[in-house]
């Protein structure tokens, strides 16, 4: 018989989004009135249509399929260069990326966690708190962490406690460590790092000869150019850094599913031998292994949000899904309730009103406003006592939504 992976015992046995689910089903069925008032602003999926620059690419693409003289198979598994190229020229331009440093996948989702079949097992991580938990979870599948603490986090797993105090933005340890994930604009706390503190970190990173694994999923909500949109405007990161970037929540590309990782050239890391080597030459290989490349109308329409039409199109996106966000801080505020993000990030991270923890939050937004959110505990253990409100939807839900948090009363 086949032996299976005994790791996935070690996680939860719902992935967070699944157990939430899988509550409101079971407030719905007991109570049918409760579906048709629903308003979800838990998970953070993109509620409005693709751009049509991007629908119109596709489309073409479709029927370049369907002539000999116009038909492709078999792409570069790591992208056809003028998507590439378009990604370099849009997102990077004057930071000294290569197009052959893009490598074009189906998410960044899937990107973070592919990342470790380059790095050994062994290496020091440090994650924070809270944090998405695909981090934690990918870790754990693959044999790099031993059990869940008494902490709530997992042992191999070194926490970098993000907080009221710090503003959720963890600053870089005092010991070393190995591979370090940050994400900001941050899931799930919509803080975001300033250049001072990026730049202390990547400082940090060359000093221990650390890995930063870097997502930058919500770059496209960064509306202060003061404000680093990727690590690599930080000179030296591409001595120690590969981004993680997405058209999910920019282009609401998370029907369609595409997105890249960079890994300069310039990346190093170190055998179990103590030789030095380039970290993108496994890149390479491990893509040239486990992938054939993105669709072709799918990287048509991904090429497509750099053009004059995409990019104002793209931009009216991320700016009616930040205007819901702040929207939504402010009727969290109007509450009483303490509010991070929303400035800068699609979420807002909201804390519970005193004497309730995150489940209890989620259950009375449930029941008496029929709202859904996400229950910070989810994140991690440090997330326990705020709940995460998503700013994807329509205007008019979103206003509902503030309306429902006024009207609400959660502590009885």
């Amino acid at each position: 018989m086949a032996i299976l992976n005994p790791n996935f015992r070690r996680l939860p046995a719902q992935y967070l989004f699944r157990e939430i689910e899988r509550r409101v089903a079971e407030r719905v069925a007991s109570d049918p009135s409760l579906g048709s008032r629903l308003l979800r602003a838990g998970i953070g999926d993109v509620t409005e249509p693709l751009p049509p620059a991007c629908v119109a690419a596709l489309h073409a693409g479709a029927d370049e399929l369907s002539r000999h003289e116009t038909f492709r198979g078999y792409g570069p598994y790591t992208g056809h260069p003028f998507v590439r190229e378009a990604i370099v020229a849009g997102e990077y331009a004057g930071l000294g990326i290569d197009p052959s440093e893009v490598f074009l996948s189906d998410g960044s989702k899937g990107d973070v966690g592919h990342a470790l079949e380059v790095f050994a097992e062994g290496n020091r991580v440090g994650i924070a708190d809270p944090v998405y938990p695909v981090y934690v979870d990918t870790n754990v599948l693959s044999g790099r962490t031993g059990p869940l603490g008494a902490d709530g986090f997992f042992e191999g797993l070194f926490p970098l406690r993000a907080n009221a105090a710090n503003g959720f933005v963890p600053e870089p340890p005092d010991r070393p460590l190995d591979l370090v994930y940050l994400c900001f604009p941050n899931n799930p706390t919509g803080a975001m790092i300033d250049r001072a503190g990026l730049e202390r970190w990547v400082r940090w990173a060359i000093a221990h000869d650390a890995t930063i694994l870097y997502d930058g999923a919500y770059a496209d909500y960064v509306g202060d150019p003061a404000l680093p949109r990727t690590i690599y405007e930080i000179p030296e990161a591409r001595r120690c850094a590969m981004e993680f970037r997405s058209f999910s929540k920019s282009a609401g590309f998370t029907g369609l599913r595409c997105g890249w990782t960079v890994c300069p050239q310039a990346l190093e890391g170190r055998l179990p031998s103590g030789e030095r080597t380039q970290v993108h030459p496994m890149w390479t290989r491990r893509w040239s292994t486990r992938s054939n490349g993105v669709s072709w109308p799918v990287q048509r329409a991904a090429a497509a949000v750099y053009s004059p039409e995409g990019r104002a199109q793209v931009r009216a996106l991320i700016e009616l899904y930040r205007g819901n966000a702040q929207r939504l801080r402010h009727g969290a505020e109007s509450m009483g309730l303490r509010a991070w993000g929303g400035m800068h990030a699609p979420y807002v991270w909201v804390s519970c009103p005193p004497g309730l923890d995150s489940w209890t939050t989620f259950d009375r937004l449930l029941d008496r406003a029929a709202v859904v959110v996400t229950p910070g505990v989810g994140f991690g253990p440090s997330g326990e006592g705020f709940v995460r409100i998503s700013a994807f939807n329509s205007r008019a839900n979103v206003e509902e939504i503030v309306r429902r948090l006024a009207t609400t009363d959660l502590t009885r």
